[in-house]
């Protein structure tokens, strides 16, 4: 999942130019949709490559929190959008609450819903993760995200950035991989993943200009993860010609 934070016309092109095979999905960043000219078209071009678009969760809070959910399902049948984000990490709302959103945005469209406050003072124990994670996926949602910002210092990471690793392991103890989104924006947190669940995971929040680098990352192209998917004999060859 690639994070756009305001590419203009011309840049989504490029960008699409060299990255659209490897990417899988795009967020219009935190509230940018509300103030980008052009957006229909903007979508638009996106669509043609066969990639979904989805308005960042922040935007959703902000309708939600003013009482116009109903007005926030127009705006997503306005663009013909097939995704939405369900999230309350700048609001609270009680979780029975949240999972009716999703349940009612499931019947027409996919929902993914994020898991975790962009409050870094709030710290919530892994088997609440777990809880909430089990209950949004129940309630529709196809595919949940753990919440860490563009920043990577929230959520499943430390304040210092640093994977909250015993985090990670309990709730891969319950809940399948292949449906956790993990917003990893940085190079040492993609690598963290990629070691730990293979090529394949999901990752999220990934800026426009690194889709390439973690591409190379993920088939071993880069340094990072050089040796991770060579064999045994490979590797003794590898580190015997230096």
């Amino acid at each position: 999942m690639v994070m756009d934070k305001g590419l203009g016309l011309d840049g989504v092109r490029d960008f699409l130019s060299v990255a659209a095979p490897y990417t899988d999905i795009v967020k219009l960043g935190f509230g940018t949709s509300a103030v980008t000219k052009n957006l229909h078209e903007k979508i638009e071009i996106y669509r043609e490559k066969n990639i979904p678009v989805y308005l960042g969760g922040t935007l959703f809070e902000a309708f939600l929190i003013r009482n116009q959910f109903d007005d926030y399902v127009e705006i997503i049948k306005e663009y013909g959008l097939e995704h939405v984000e369900v999230s309350d990490g700048s609001i609270i709302i009680p979780h029975l609450e949240k999972c009716g959103y999703i349940e009612k945005l499931a019947k027409h469209v996919t929902v993914l819903s994020e898991i975790g406050s962009k409050d870094a003072t709030h710290i919530m124990p892994p088997y609440k993760w777990i809880e909430l994670m089990k209950a949004e996926l129940e309630a529709g949602s196809t595919y949940v995200i753990a919440e860490a910002r563009e920043a990577g210092n929230v959520g499943i990471y430390r304040g210092s950035g640093e994977v909250r690793e015993g985090l990670v392991q309990e709730i891969l103890t319950q809940i399948p991989y292949e449906q956790i989104i993990w917003e990893a924006p940085q190079k040492a947190k993609q690598v963290y993943f990629l070691e730990l669940l293979g090529a394949n995971v999901n990752l999220g929040n990934v800026a426009p200009a690194e889709v390439i680098p973690l591409e190379c990352t993920r088939i071993g192209l880069r340094g990072d993860t050089f040796h991770l998917f060579l064999d045994k004999k490979e590797k003794v060859r590898s580190s015997n010609e230096g």
